[in-house]
Formats: C-alpha cells, sequence, structure tokens
C-alpha cells in the first residue's frame, strides 16, 4: 500500500483491501460520516473494539446501485475517506459488479413472451450455462432469449446466484379494481398526511405504474411506519391487495390501521388466519397459515390463498422473516407487484438473495439515526451489562456440553437482582422484560408481579395486556419471542434482554424496535442487554450487536459485580 498525500495530516478512517474487506477506524474523526456513507454498499462483519470490518459484496453493490447509486459514488466516496491508495483490483471489481446490474433485461415482445435480452457475449455464456437452459424457450437472437412463461421467477433467481441479476420490465397484470382513499383526518379524528420519506418510498416502488417499479423492499426502523407505506401503496394501485404478515397481532394491527387511514370499510378486509378464513378485496393472512403443512398429499392447503382473486398488489410484511415455501410460490407470482416491508435484510437462513431476485431490489432505505435526528423515532440508548456466574457455577459450565452452556448462560439467576435494580433506575417509565426461555421469564413475571405475554397466551387476553400496558395499568411486562415481531406497544421505553435466540442480528434489531416509536414529553428510550461474563454469551453479544453498530449506535457497557452494584 502507497501513502496518500494527505498521510501527513490526521488519518483517515477507512482501509480498503484488494477483497473488498473494508476496515473502519472508531478512533479516527470522521469515522461517522464514513459509516454513514459506507452501510449504503456494504455489510458490516464484526465489530470488536475500536476496527470494524465489513465486506463490499454482489448483492450489497446491487442494492446500491437499485438505490440509484453509480459506481462512480461508491468508488468517490471510499477514496474520501480512504487512508491509503485503494488497489486497482478492488476498485475494477466495485466496477464490474455494479455494471452487471443493468446488463440483463426481462422484457414482453409482441406475442407477450418473455424475451430475455443483453449484449451478445453476455447471452451467449448465459446460454451455454446448464441451469439456464432448462428455463429457455427459444433463441430469438444473438443477443436475446425466449424464456418460458411460468420460470420469470426462476430465471431470476438463477441468474442471481449466477452473479448476473435481471432488470425485469415484462410488467405487472393490473389486477381487481378497489376504490379507496387516504384520510386527511383518521376516523380517531386526528391529522393524517404521510410523511416526507414515506411519500418518497411510495413513489420509488410506484415509479408512475411504470414496468421500471412494482416491486421491491423497503427498509425502515420499526416505529417509521412501514405499515403507512404499505397503505400508502395499496391507495396508489387502487387494487386487491394480499398483506402476509408475522403473527395475528400484525393482522389485527393491520386491520386496524386500514380503517383508521383510509376510507375501506370493515367489510372490504379479510382476516385469513387460525381463527378466520375471510378472502376478501384486502385479505391479511400469516405466514404461519400459509407455510402450514396439510391435506391428503401433504402440500401447503391454504397457499391457494394466492390465486383466491385477482390480487393486484402483495405486501410481504416483516420480509425478513418470509419462509422458504412462500419463497417457492413467490418464484410463480412475478407478473403481481410485490412490496417487502422490514427494518433489516438480514436473514439468518442467507437468503437474502432470494429476497433481491424474487421480492424485488431495495427501492428505499432510511437509516435510523437520520430517523432519530428529525425526531421520527425515539433517540436510543444501548448498553450490555456483564453478569458474573454464581459463585460455583462456572465449573458446572465448563464441564456441560455446548447447548447445556447455552442455556446456563441465558438463565443465569444472577440476573434477576440486575433486572430488577435496572427497572428501579427507570421506575415510572413503562418497560419489557424479553427473554427466549419460558422457565426463567415465569421466574421473573412471578418476582416482578408481572403479566406473562408468551405464544400460550390467547390472542384477546393479550390484547387486554398490551391495552393497561398502554394505560400504564400493568408498569411492566415480561414478553416472549412474540415480542420479536410487529407488535404495536408505543409507549415502551425500556426494555431488558435477558436471554435471545444465540447471536441473532435480526432479533436483535426487532426487540430494540419496540422502543422506537415516538413518545410523548422526553423522546428517549433505553436498551439493555444482560449477558453472562466468561460465557458463549460474551460471542453472541458481539454478533447479535452488528446491526445496530452498522446502524450508527454503541453499546456502552458495565458490570454487575457486588461491588460495583452502585453503578446500577
Amino acid at each position: 500500500m502507497h501513502t496518500s498525500s494527505t498521510s501527513a495530516r490526521a488519518p483517515k478512517p477507512l482501509i480498503v483491501l484488494a477483497d473488498l474487506t473494508v476496515l473502519l477506524d472508531e478512533r479516527t474523526q470522521d469515522s461517522h460520516a464514513a459509516r454513514e456513507a459506507l452501510v449504503r454498499f456494504a455489510e458490516l462483519e464484526k465489530s470488536p473494539s475500536f476496527m470494524h470490518t465489513y465486506r463490499i459484496t454482489p448483492l450489497s453493490l446491487w442494492n446500491a446501485a437499485s438505490s440509484g447509486m453509480a459506481a462512480n459514488e461508491v468508488l468517490d466516496s471510499l477514496a474520501r475517506f480512504n487512508r491509503y491508495t485503494m488497489a486497482k483490483e478492488a476498485e475494477g471489481q466495485i466496477r464490474l459488479l455494479m455494471e452487471r446490474f443493468g446488463r440483463l433485461r426481462l422484457d414482453r415482445d409482441a406475442e407477450d413472451q418473455l424475451v430475455l435480452s443483453g449484449d451478445e457475449g453476455l447471452i451467449a455464456a448465459i446460454r451455454m450455462e446448464p441451469s439456464i437452459q432448462t428455463h429457455i424457450a427459444s433463441n430469438s437472437s444473438e443477443a436475446a432469449l425466449g424464456i418460458r412463461g411460468d420460470r420469470r421467477g426462476a430465471i431470476k433467481r438463477e441468474l442471481a446466484r449466477l452473479g448476473y441479476p435481471i432488470l425485469d420490465y415484462a410488467g405487472y397484470r393490473s389486477g381487481e379494481l378497489l376504490a379507496l382513499t387516504l384520510r386527511s383526518r383518521t376516523r380517531t379524528g386526528a391529522p393524517f398526511v404521510l410523511r416526507n420519506y414515506q411519500q418518497e418510498a411510495i413513489e420509488r416502488f410506484h415509479q408512475e405504474g411504470s414496468v421500471a417499479g412494482g416491486s421491491g423492499v423497503m427498509v425502515l426502523p420499526c416505529g417509521a411506519g412501514k405499515t403507512v407505506i404499505g397503505i400508502g401503496a395499496v391507495a396508489r394501485l387502487q387494487c386487491a391487495t394480499l398483506i402476509v404478515t408475522s403473527s395475528l397481532t400484525s393482522v389485527r394491527q393491520w386491520k386496524s390501521e386500514l380503517l383508521d387511514k383510509t376510507t375501506l370499510e370493515a367489510e372490504a378486509i379479510g382476516e385469513y388466519s387460525s381463527q378466520a378464513k375471510q378472502v376478501r378485496p384486502i385479505t391479511i393472512a400469516t405466514y404461519n397459515m400459509l407455510a402450514t403443512n396439510g391435506g391428503t398429499e401433504g402440500g401447503y392447503r391454504h397457499m391457494a390463498l394466492f390465486n383466491e382473486r385477482d390480487w393486484g398488489l402483495i405486501i410481504y410484511d416483516e420480509v425478513h422473516m418470509l419462509p422458504a415455501p412462500v419463497f417457492r410460490l413467490t418464484a410463480e407470482l412475478q407478473a403481481t407487484r410485490r412490496l417487502g416491508l422490514t427494518a433489516t435484510l438480514i436473514r439468518e437462513d442467507g437468503r437474502e438473495t432470494d429476497v433481491f431476485s424474487l421480492i424485488g431490489p431495495k427501492r428505499y432505505e432510511l437509516p435510523w439515526k437520520e430517523l432519530e435526528r428529525q425526531g421520527q423515532i425515539a433517540e436510543l440508548r444501548c448498553e450490555e451489562v456483564r453478569v458474573p456466574l454464581p459463585n460455583g457455577a462456572e465449573q458446572n459450565y465448563w464441564s456441560s456440553d455446548a447447548r447445556t452452556k447455552t442455556r446456563l448462560a441465558a438463565e443465569n439467576p444472577n440476573k434477576a437482582a440486575v433486572v430488577r435494580k435496572l427497572l428501579e433506575r427507570h421506575k415510572g417509565k413503562p418497560a419489557l422484560v424479553i427473554g427466549a426461555y419460558l422457565s426463567q421469564l415465569k421466574q421473573l413475571a412471578l418476582s416482578l408481579d408481572a403479566p406473562l405475554l408468551t405464544g400460550e397466551v390467547g390472542h384477546n387476553e393479550r390484547a387486554q395486556i398490551y391495552d393497561a400496558f398502554r394505560k400504564g395499568e400493568h408498569p411492566v411486562l415480561v414478553v416472549s419471542k412474540i415480542a420479536n415481531f410487529a407488535v404495536d406497544l408505543p409507549d415502551a421505553a425500556i426494555a431488558v434482554q435477558v436471554s435471545g435466540t444465540f447471536g441473532s442480528r435480526q432479533e436483535e434489531a426487532q426487540r430494540i424496535g419496540r422502543l422506537l416509536r415516538p413518545k410523548q414529553g422526553h423522546n428517549t428510550a433505553v436498551f439493555y442487554t444482560l449477558v453472562s461474563e466468561g460465557t458463549k454469551e460474551v460471542d453472541y453479544a458481539l454478533k447479535r450487536q452488528l446491526f445496530m453498530t452498522e446502524q450508527g449506535y454503541r453499546y456502552d457497557m458495565t458490570v454487575a459485580r457486588a461491588e460495583a452494584e452502585e453503578r446500577l
């Protein structure tokens, strides 16, 4: 590496390696600005101490390109913050990958047949790929291939896997007409207008109804109003819509928001769940229901819902949770407009490329910190509290198998006293205690005299507990994994995480999202995560915190020792 002419000045924050690894030095003056630039086209891999490791991947560059970034913009950002001169091979690789976005496009010809086109050399190479040949219907020309009509999704997914994303201009069906408008005042009487970024997200998706729009993913933090963006898209398209979401609670929230903010009547909105099977112009279903295996032939009997009406739009709420069976069917639904909503594109199963090719590319993203600066979400502080194992428990921990170690660390009995101290510190503020193990949560609920919400609690009882929490009748709720998904607890200001699902970045982001909805008065929130010191939980915590670190947040750390109890 050769130092730049500015090396005598304060060191720049980035070190860009030839393999597209990028190191971010948090100790430098411009590290915050460098992170904000980097997050648009790179993925955070490791975050130890002050030196964070990012990776620029084909998918991260294609998502940047789909959001409107050009290769020169990426390279200019890197050059602005790079401590050394970038290796020519790194620059060439970035240009090559970003230029692949747009080299292939899928259209319909005059006979309404699918045609894949590109430059002759690329089409010739694709024609020879064994995994592509089964999708080809005809050799239209040296620069085009006829594609089988039922393989629109399959060829997009396969070519993305091979490193050649397709621009899909083959168009969409209009779907069944549904007239509705957005209200200027909600049914509760409050003024209602789309926020500027919500309007912009809808425009990026719709693109004036052209074939260039109609599919894609919106990435915004919890509390930013992703549901409102979905509702705005329905109002823009004026068509029958299928909404798929994470839970029955979320189904009811979508229905409530649609009734509150549009001119739709209740009869136009159907719930498709374990409790009801209503197929109406707007139908809201759960992923679990659609992915339920059953029937005499072992098929997914509820998947027929995708063909029950002439849907003009399918909304995939919490798209990072999309199960594999729904992915498979989505490959066959490419003629229907598709909108994905999520706080994070991270999938723990590594299927982000399938989201890109089958739901659509990232169309819009707004950083969490930017919304915090605007006051649209709560100002958040994160703190990791290290909790020692009880005296004499370490030997038992180290002599156990891996699964038992995970559980012993998660259910560390010393955590209970720390939970009580943290809640006492914030007495009077509505708080959540969130965990993964029911036995641990039951003990905490009993000691805190707080309601316990798990998947075993019926929907009606759950709704009553949520309502009592919002009214302040329950200052603390103890909540299992059901709090990870689309639960509207707008007044929660404190969360204490006592255990989680290994190193799930996705879960960390979702749980923190429970706190971010704007607060009346002091618009602040605090997220505590309790980690058993000297155990695998420390490693899990580092991985869980990656996504929030990438968004510009930091985790302060304290240690809950007997001699340091006053700090808690």
